[in-house]
């Protein structure tokens, strides 16, 4: 293997085929920016010549100085029957004026014959002769053989001809695309090695998760000799979405010691993570490796127990090596240590004797017995924790709120409005907002409020909200339990509240998100001088 892995990201343009997912130009550019910073060494940014959209980004990236990743236009070769100078996607590659140009190109031969019905031998001159256009207009040209492992098992000397004709044409990077995901990490170790035993050009690999085996597949073919990865950084796309590069960077460089990207940026593969997930409006799974949320979580007392004495007994690797953290979540099955553990991290004097700890786990009883479960929610326990210790200050005071339900008329988009006067530090202020639904109009008017007093809230928002009712049998009287979670576009945390009542259920889960965010921001603020 190669001491040195070469990273492509997609999410530009591969992220984008995903369901629900639609970037505008602004979000493109922000990715850009993320990714460069992150140290990836290529972007795809998707085909010039499909919309007025895709126009205006390569415009205007072309302004942005990257430090790292170099911007690359795709598209496939030209169609069959003409010159590559008069074909029209193949030029609208060249307005793009990017250093590096992505061709794919067929390689099984049933799509050659029975998809874009031409014969065989113009495949290949199609393959040959666009490549070398780009070449020689001074572009780095990497190729994308599409549906390569399915055209191998079909027709290996055919799919080997296409690599072959990729290189004549002055290919820098043939790329072996196992574009239907069905493929196992077996067959793609096979072939890729008999591809790079057969070429001298660097040879790169871009999977789908279709089977579940992208990241295996991906290893699989560096371990096989393949020295360049495709992917989307957190994994998703069309159908079952493509190889997650987060987790293929943190297994190739923690535990292969390959370097995928700066050594220093590793740290910031978590929060590299959770940006892109926050421009694409997507929430990123709890449970992905290295970088969700849940991916160093401990529930168990016996695994808290050996996190504890031997973190290396129960997590494969530092949390903190990616940016990460360890959670011990709270709950039935979670021990007197886990609760020490919280405690010590707002003061690490407190010992399990120190009656301050009595006190603290007597009011986790309490609040428990009145619905409360912060498995979920360890923003609102540490909340808890240092009002305990005397350590917190409310940031602001409500004076009163309203909420107005209507039935929207028409095409209205907003069900609800709702006004807030809070205080603080003595001044008042009142705003209103309009939402889809009591919550969400609350929610917007107390931050729009908060915000004159603390414009770092401007970032905030919430990404999830759930409400459980808790005795059912009590009918309309019952309690409800309100989990909100929030994040600030880095950070992600989640707050709770209970009451007969939805909506201030709801508010104290606000209220805890909107003091847990000020109480993290200066504490940022002021650690270096602590």
């Amino acid at each position: 293997m190669a001491n040195k892995i070469t990273i492509f990201d997609s999410t530009l343009r591969d992220g984008a085929q995903a369901e629900g997912i639609s970037f505008s130009v602004e979000d493109k550019l922000k990715i850009v920016k993320t990714l460069d910073e992150f140290g990836v060494a290529y972007i795809e940014a998707g085909n010039p010549g499909s919309n007025p959209k895709d126009l205006e980004f390569f415009d205007r990236v072309k302004k942005i100085h990257l430090k790292n990743a170099k911007i690359a236009a795709f598209g496939s070769t030209r169609r069959r029957g003409i010159s590559v100078e008069e074909d029209s996607n193949v030029q609208s590659l060249l307005t793009a004026d990017t250093p590096v140009v992505v061709i794919f190109g067929k390689s099984w031969d049933f799509h050659v014959t029975d998809i874009i019905k031409t014969s065989l031998e113009e495949n290949l001159e199609m393959i040959k002769e666009t490549l070398r256009f780009f070449k020689e207009k001074g572009k780095e040209v990497i190729f994308d053989a599409e549906h390569f492992f399915d055209g191998y098992k079909a027709n290996p000397d055919y799919a080997m001809a296409a690599l072959a004709a990729a290189v004549e044409g002055g290919a820098d990077c043939i790329v072996l695309c196992e574009t239907n995901g069905g493929a196992f990490p077996d067959e793609v170790y096979e072939i890729t090695k008999k591809v790079v035993e057969t070429f001298k050009v660097p040879v790169g690999i871009h999977p789908h998760n279709d089977g579940g085996m992208a990241v295996a597949n991906a290893i699989m073919a560096v371990k096989a000799g393949a020295t360049h990865v495709q992917g989307t950084f957190i994994g998703f796309g069309e159908r079952c979405g493509n190889v997650n590069l987060s987790t293929v960077i943190g297994n190739l460089q923690l535990k292969k010691k390959l370097e995928c990207v700066p050594q220093e940026q590793m740290v910031n593969l978590t929060q590299t993570a959770r940006r892109i997930a926050e421009i694409a409006n997507v929430t990123l799974s709890d449970s992905m490796p290295y970088v969700g949320k849940s991916a160093f979580a401990h529930k168990g007392g016996m695994h808290i127990d050996g996190v504890s004495k031997a973190s290396h007994s129960f997590e494969h690797v530092n949390p903190e090596l990616v940016g990460n953290e360890r959670r011990f979540l709270m709950s039935e099955v979670a021990g007197r240590s886990t609760i020490l553990s919280k405690i010590q991290k707002v003061n690490p004097d407190v010992t399990k004797d120190s009656p301050e700890t009595k006190l603290i786990i007597d009011r986790l009883k309490e609040l428990e017995h009145l619905g409360y479960q912060f498995e979920g929610a360890e923003s609102t326990f540490e909340l808890i924790i240092r009002k305990q210790l005397g350590k917190y200050r409310p940031f602001f005071e409500l004076d009163h709120f309203k909420i107005i339900g209507e039935h929207p008329a028409g095409n209205e988009d907003f069900s609800s409005s709702a006004m807030v006067k809070v205080k603080v530090d003595g001044k008042a202020e009142i705003t209103a907002a309009e939402g889809d639904g009591p919550v969400n109009a609350l929610d917007k008017a107390l931050r729009k409020a908060l915000e004159v007093f603390y414009p770092n809230l401007k970032d905030v928002h919430l990404t999830d909200y759930k409400v459980r009712v808790l005795d059912t049998k009590e009918a309309t009287a019952a309690k409800v339990r309100v989990l909100i979670e929030s994040t600030d576009g880095e950070d992600i945390w989640t707050t709770v509240g209970v009451s007969t009542d939805i909506i201030e259920a709801s508010w104290i889960a606000l209220v805890d998100s909107i003091e847990y965010k000020l109480i993290k921001d200066i504490e940022k603020k002021f650690k270096p001088y602590l």
